[in-house]
């Protein structure tokens, strides 16, 4: 072991770059939230997808008259009566079932915009 003189690498102890960042420049932190506003993001969207689901099949229901005596049917009656938030008497025409299939494919759509919306907004950061 022989004594080495310091070079001019040794005069400043200090990196020279922030040691918590990598070679692009990120932060163990920023990652972190980014992580975390994609996992939100995540449940934004399969929460925004059921609830579609439950818009489609409850006009799959009405469209192909379902029996209302069973169980998955009215199970699927009362999510999508409470998900509708008012929406589900928009439109009034002569035919009960056009009126149900607009309505909800509005409330859908509303639902599908206002997810993807809260997405992209996540996602920004």
């Amino acid at each position: 072991m022989s004594y080495q003189p310091p070079g001019p690498q040794d005069r400043y102890p200090y990196p020279a770059r922030d040691p918590y960042q990598d070679a692009q420049g990120y932060r163990e932190r920023d990652r972190r939230a980014d992580r975390g506003a994609e996992t939100v993001a995540n449940v934004v969207r399969v929460v925004v997808g059921l609830v579609i689901l439950i818009f489609a099949l409850h006009v799959l229901f009405v469209v192909l008259d379902a029996n209302h005596h069973n169980g998955f049917v009215r199970a699927i009656y009362m999510l999508a009566k409470g998900l509708v938030l008012g929406l589900g008497d928009v439109f009034t025409p002569d035919d009960a079932v056009l009126g149900v299939v607009m309505n909800y494919a509005l409330a859908a759509l509303i639902y599908a915009v206002v997810g993807q919306l809260i997405i992209r907004a996540l996602r920004r950061r």
